[in-house]
């Protein structure tokens, strides 16, 4: 268990792992606790701390004792109390030591808030982290005790000039009032009409101080029953969005259970298991969201027996793996095989760094009122929702750990293989974890090119070949032995919570050497807090990994976030089968994180029911090994985008691009600079401009097919391509892609027909529209 660091000054956040008793079956469970503003918070995990707060203590009222070594006792009079065990000692002194400075320095505010007069509750303090605007409660208290003090300040300056100026005038008169000479009675008559004048003087200001002083005190109760008011409110909304979310569970869970009850009825044979699982749900969802899905299957340790039996086997397919690995780190990744000549040319140095984000804010639900319901990609937005990326960009982001490419093309045995794709296929979602900010729809004719063929071997182009609906064709060589290609069209919906991002379209990745042949799908993406609250972002969904050529397949289930839900977040499970459907790999990690493989070494049907009341599989697996873990963002991420190493570089510029790509688009350009109003009025520009050339495109395809009907009224049987009859609408074609029928899945879709690279080899870009 790590430990926090040495207790910082009182007011500062303190975080760390306690256990923490939870009940007599579970015993003391981890937690993850934040001391923050006097306020102690627990989370199951790190991650729950944007969004989940599974309880909180004000210090202020809080007992704090200690029962023994390690455990002590944290309870505010009945009802909440926590008890809580550190590792060892040494931490639970941290702990009391950090609690008992935060709990006095709680109590002395309260004390001077009410000293001074303050309406605030208790509950008025700052709330947790991950729970609403404290550190905003805390500024506006700071606030009021300064001004308090700076009228305590004018108050006695008033009394001092006043004592002060009363003393000086008596002091001028009792000089008056002694014999002088005539010079020294015109100095002193002079000196005296100048303290009169300053005596006026002072009189008006203190006049104008005692009248802020009474009207300061007139309003200070109305401003602090007013916030207090607010308060209210903001509480009283947060319990109606908190009834209505138990409601909308409470709906979930009747539907799920009529939808179960009616499987039951349906399924005769399996009436007496489903009434057992019935039941048992109904009592497990007192507890948990009616969304959260039990598991498919479940895996426990091998026995030693195949442990023992398999060890020939299992060392052969570790050294087989690791010599694999091994070969992947001697290779030459910097280096074009196919160019020795190019060994010499060091390497181009990319950045590390963009400006950082401006500070903008904006009314999202002034704009996003009108949308609900509506495409996302057929509504104008400012750039201030977006990011310094266009779509094409983040395609290439998938590219960001395409060596576990490089190493499924070196595997051997197609099932391991199909492990490395797999894990490619979630690695492209780590990279959106906090990414809330929507890229650039990509003009039509737009691309994108990322020639990484001497660092990392491989070649990527991109063109945005359709408007409407917006899809983009990618096209990705390596040298490294594999060919990945997609045509991905985004379709959004804003749902008033929430945003659905639902990717459309096949991904292909074929291996030269054993020819293996694979597709898969991209899951839902949901971004949630649209309007209140944190953005957060989810991936959900199932999709298939099938090699087409041997008929392996890998079925992952990416699990949606459950407020209720027992497991990790982000969580993703799968199992990697052959063609006979014998299971040989279990997956599991988390698409943020890392995934791990273990091996199977049997399987069979256990005692517990799924929700369509048949057993679930039991698989005995080896122990798991790492397939993939997320690379650390940079330094400074959260003030760049929370860019990663490889997205930092994708829009820097670059020499011999083509004039369409997204490095030329001036737009994006600005707002990667910080001139946001500048790059509103750029987007605004470039749209139009498209729009016009689109009337023109339709005009001229209207054009055509008058032609065409004009022909064909005079000798309809004269065609002889018959599909001049019907020209369509928009006769835009891809300048880099080609429509064509993909073998494998039989869809209409856009494959790279060649010509770029020789294009930009030569400096040629002859036919290329201006877009921007």
């Amino acid at each position: 268990m790590s430990e926090p660091k040495n207790p910082p000054p009182a007011g500062d956040t303190y975080k760390g792992w306690v256990f923490k008793w939870t009940n007599y079956i579970k015993g003391y469970q981890r937690r993850w606790f934040v001391l923050s503003n006097g306020l102690l918070s627990y989370y199951r995990t790190q991650a729950e701390m944007g969004h989940t707060c599974r309880g909180t203590i004000n210090l202020a009222t809080a007992t704090i004792t200690v029962d023994d070594a390690c455990n002590f006792v944290i309870s505010n009079g009945g009802a909440q109390t926590y008890h809580l065990k550190a590792s060892c000692e040494v931490e639970r002194q941290k702990w009391i030591t950090a609690l008992e400075l935060a709990k006095a320095k709680a109590v002395r505010i309260q004390a001077e808030s009410d000293d001074s007069g303050d309406d605030f509750s208790p509950s008025a303090l700052p709330v947790a982290p991950g729970q609403g605007a404290g550190s905003q409660n805390s500024e506006v208290q700071s606030t009021l005790r300064t001004l308090g003090s700076k009228v305590e300040d004018l108050s006695t300056c008033n009394d001092l000039i006043s004592k002060h100026g009363s003393a000086l005038q008596r002091s001028l008169s009792e000089l008056d009032s002694l014999r002088l000479t005539a010079d020294a009675g015109d100095k002193i008559r002079q000196v005296t009409e100048r303290a009169t004048l300053f005596r006026i003087t002072s009189n008006a200001m203190i006049n104008a101080c005692r009248d802020f002083l009474a009207l300061a005190q007139a309003h200070s109760k109305r401003w602090q029953k007013a916030l207090q008011a607010e308060r209210e409110q903001r509480v009283r909304l947060e319990e109606a969005l908190e009834q209505l979310a138990k409601q909308h569970n409470h709906l979930e869970r009747a539907f799920r259970g009529a939808a179960q009850a009616n499987a039951t009825v349906d399924n005769k044979g399996a009436v007496g298991p489903g009434k057992g699982e019935a039941s048992d749900e109904d009592d497990d969802n007192e507890f948990f969201d009616a969304m959260e899905e039990a598991p498919e299957f479940i895996t426990v340790p091998a026995d030693p027996q195949f442990h023992k039996r398999s060890s020939s086997n299992a060392s052969g397919l570790n050294n087989e793996m690791c010599a694999d690995d091994q070969s992947l780190n001697e290779e030459p990744l910097a280096m074009n095989q196919e160019s020795p000549s190019q060994d010499l040319v060091p390497l181009k140095k990319r950045r590390t760094r963009i400006p950082d984000k401006p500070n903008y804010s904006l009314n999202l639900w002034s704009i996003m009122k009108n949308c609900i319901g509506k495409d996302l990609s057929k509504i104008p937005m400012p750039v201030n929702f977006n990011e310094p990326l266009s779509m094409l960009q983040r395609l290439s982001e998938d590219l960001e750990y395409h060596e576990l490419l490089d190493k499924a093309a070196k595997c051997h045995s197609s099932l391991e293989q199909m492990c490395y794709v797999t894990a490619f296929c979630v690695s492209a979602y780590s990279t959106t974890v906090y990414r809330t900010g929507k890229p650039f729809n990509p003009l039509l004719g737009e691309t994108y090119e990322l020639d990484r063929r001497r660092e990392s071997g491989y070649r990527s182009l991109c063109e945005q070949v359709s408007h409407h609906p917006p899809a983009a064709a990618h096209h990705v060589i390596s040298d490294r032995g594999w060919t990945l290609r997609q045509e991905i069209t985004v379709a959004s919906k804003f749902r008033g919570k929430y945003l659905s991002i639902m990717p459309l379209g096949t991904i292909h990745a074929v291996f030269g050497k054993s020819n293996n042949h694979y597709t898969w799908k991209k899951v839902t993406t949901t971004v949630h807090n649209i309007i209140v609250g944190k953005l957060w972002i989810d991936q959900s969904g199932e999709i298939d990994v099938v090699n087409h050529t041997t008929g392996d397949r890998c079925h992952l289930k990416f699990a949606p976030y459950s407020y209720f839900s027992r497991d990790v977040a982000r969580k993703v499970t799968g199992v990697v089968m052959d063609k006979d459907g014998k299971a040989h790999y279990v997956l599991s990690g988390t698409w943020d994180e890392k995934m791990e493989f273990s091996r199977v070494m049997q399987s069979s049907r256990g005692g517990e029911y799924g929700a369509e009341g048949k057993q679930k599989t039991v698989y005995q697996t080896l122990k798991a090994r790492e397939l993939w873990k997320r690379n650390p963002l940079p330094d400074g991420a959260e003030n760049m985008y929370f860019f990663t190493s490889l997205a930092l570089t994708l829009n820097e510029p670059e020499d011999g691009v083509a004039p369409t790509d997204c490095r030329r688009r001036p737009d994006q350009r600005l707002m990667e600079e910080g001139r946001w109003d500048e790059a509103n009025s750029e987007k605004q520009r470039l749209e139009e401009k498209q729009r016009i050339a689109r009337r023109e495109r339709e005009r001229e395809a209207a054009s055509q097919r008058a032609s065409s009907q004009s022909e064909e009224a005079v000798d309809e049987d004269s065609f002889a391509d018959h599909s001049l009859k019907s020209v369509p609408h928009d006769n835009y074609r891809a300048r880099w892609f080609e429509l064509c029928e993909d073998q494998i899945t039989g869809e209409q879709v856009h494959i790279y027909k060649g010509g770029y690279w020789e294009a930009k080899e030569l400096g040629s870009w002859e036919g290329i529209q201006d877009i921007y």
